[in-house]
């Protein structure tokens, strides 16, 4: 199904072309004079020098050619020379009641879908996730959301951080605590423990511990950095040890990223790719790529055009060992390999910009990828407390991912309980974890990604303004109205394709921004943009509850006007469904 902006444009562009103007001088935009008019061409004005004419003559003369249009109400030619224009309702009417008929409301899938890997997640086994990790999930889910809806096929991978010294010192410490682990004794050759002798708990306790210690210990850093080589050299004990810590972390980061209505297809970590490591460094000396720079292995990745300093990626230091920078190039060796993606796209925090652009052009330059595969990185800004610097626990620690998400639910229980109108005590509190999870969703995605945002729990739990709580409730205020048509013994389904032609303003205009459905979904995933349906569907909620207002629906006595809203209504719930589901949290039945 077209999308509505470039049915308007047509019929204009073949106005300006029956009056002997260029075709396209018709591209109509949304007026920004909604008082005088719903749309507008300033075509005209664009044309003049072109055709030696002034702006006003031309705008009147295209407006008389769509004098009999089935799709504009009004073409009035202004000065200096705008056209300013109103669609007729039936021609709305018509089109969303298209919209009805259509799978995804209108919405066109890619007429060539692509295959996609995701980089979304980023967490650390053996270490709680933090706020710090919110963005990631949530952009990269929706985004995931958004292009499967597109009919683009998607895989998703978390990229846990499950190799290198973090395991050395986690392993040094158990040694040093649990000296008699069966682990550690390597002339030991039977069967390992099936059950991992710590707990999550534990564990995170214990990296931070560790942590701190080898900063000011050497010694204890040098017997965990032999732990890692012992780790990575393949030790049975001290691969099975690393086996449980995968299990027991995995299992714990399932659950918190679960609260989130976040998953992942793939649960590859850092690890998967360290044997793939040593033939992708043979392969780039080899190719002439590589070479060394102070001891260190490094590839020049600048460009003529560059502005900036580039310097070159470094793909091993002067001792040998790999970065960063070499796991996500041999990653996205292996990615290319297995899954062979025509595009990838990694989301994480902005200031990490300059070095995707290292590995990128890394992976370009040694063809690690094909020369048409798209390589992109989605820069998040930070989420920051109202003293506008990131966001912090009480006493001015990195709050933990789990005690934001149930500070939110506890905020939005006390709204829930205060109002609750004949919910029990265990339905509200499933409620609020629903409408809990759309204020914090809602309040990340409805910001551009790049940019920095305030965390405020008092605005993103409101039912008032742009939070997701309001769309929630507008999602039930629907459904209740459904729903008491229902108990009057009227059947939505008989009358869902029965969407008239709007009969006063408000119909029209709730008509006009669920039109803009398929255009919105379009633009989020052209730019990978959450926000634009975030933005769309206040839009959307808006117009529906100024119509609600002023319009009379299960009032109505003509039974054939009310069956029309009430389709109208039934359509307005679905594509609101549609939209929430995309941005990964859904709606309850009551609020």
């Amino acid at each position: 199904m077209k999308k509505l902006m470039d049915l308007i444009s047509e019929e204009m562009k073949n106005a300006f072309e029956a009056a002997g103007y260029e075709r396209e001088l018709g591209k109509v935009t949304v007026s920004n004079r909604p008082d005088l008019c719903e749309y507008q061409c300033n075509g005209a004005m664009a044309g003049a020098k072109r055709y030696k004419k002034a702006p006003l003559v031309i705008a009147d003369e295209v407006a008389k050619k769509i004098a009999d249009s089935s799709v504009f109400e009004m073409a009035q030619a202004v000065a200096p020379g705008f056209l300013n224009l109103t669609l007729k309702g039936e021609f709305v009417g018509e089109y969303v009641k298209g919209m009805r008929a259509e799978k995804k409301y209108g919405l066109e899938e890619a007429k060539k879908p692509i295959k996609l890997v995701l980089d979304y997640g980023g967490a650390n086994v053996a270490k709680p996730l933090h706020v710090g990790h919110l963005r990631s999930a949530i952009i990269g889910e929706s985004v995931k959301r958004i292009a499967r809806y597109m009919g683009h096929e998607v895989v998703s991978d978390v990229h846990l951080g499950d190799w290198g010294q973090p395991m050395g010192l986690i392993m040094n410490e158990l040694k040093i605590r649990q000296p008699d682990l069966v682990y550690f004794d390597e002339s030991y050759t039977g069967e390992y423990p099936k059950e991992p002798p710590f707990t999550v708990s534990e564990l995170e306790e214990i990296y931070p511990f560790a942590s701190k210690r080898s900063k000011e210990d050497a010694a204890y850093k040098a017997d965990a950095m032999s732990c890692t080589y012992k780790l990575q050299s393949g030790v049975r004990g001290y691969r099975a040890l690393w086996n449980h810590i995968i299990a027991v972390s995995v299992t714990d980061l399932r659950k918190i990223y679960g609260r989130l209505n976040v998953d992942f297809d793939l649960w590859n970590g850092e690890s998967a790719v360290h044997d793939l490591i040593p033939g992708m460094v043979d392969y780039m000396k080899k190719g002439g790529y590589a070479y060394l720079s102070d001891g260190a292995l490094v590839v020049d990745v600048k460009e003529e055009s560059d502005t900036k300093e580039i310097p070159p990626c470094m793909i091993l230091k002067s001792d040998g060992a790999s970065l960063y920078g070499t796991t996500d190039l041999a990653t996205i060796m292996m990615r290319m390999e297995q899954i062979k993606p025509d595009k990838l796209i990694y989301f994480t925090d902005k200031r990490q910009e300059l070095y995707f652009e290292q590995v990128f052009r890394c992976a370009k330059k040694t063809k690690l990828v094909n020369d048409d595969t798209q390589l992109k990185f989605v820069g998040f800004g930070t989420m920051n407390g109202k003293d506008g610097k990131p966001f912090k626990t009480r006493d001015g620690g990195v709050m933990r991912l789990e005690c934001l998400i149930d500070e939110i639910n506890e905020e939005m229980l006390r709204k829930i309980m205060e109002n609750r109108k004949g919910q029990s005590e265990d339905e509200a509190k499933e409620t609020a974890e629903i409408v809990a999870l759309s204020a914090l969703k809602y309040g990340d995605l409805s910001n551009q990604a790049g940019k920095d945002y305030i965390f405020d729990i008092d605005r993103f739990t409101s039912f008032e303004g742009d939070t997701g709580p309001y769309i929630l409730y507008t999602i039930v205020r629907i459904k209740s109205i459904l729903a008491k048509y229902r108990e009057n013994g009227g059947s939505v389904e008989a009358v869902r394709f029965g969407i008239r032609p709007p009969e006063n303003d408000s119909e029209k205009q709730l008509m006009l921004e669920l039109s803009g459905f398929n255009a919105a979904i379009e633009a989020a995933y052209d730019e990978t943009a959450p926000h634009k349906i975030c933005a769309y569907i206040y839009a959307l909620a808006n117009a529906f509850n100024r119509f609600y207002h002023e319009t009379k629906i299960i009032s109505e006595e003509d039974e054939a006007r009310k069956a029309g809203r009430i389709a109208l209504l039934a359509l307005t719930c679905d594509v609101l469904e549609a939209s929430i589901d995309l941005l990964g949290f859904s709606a309850p039945e009551r609020m």
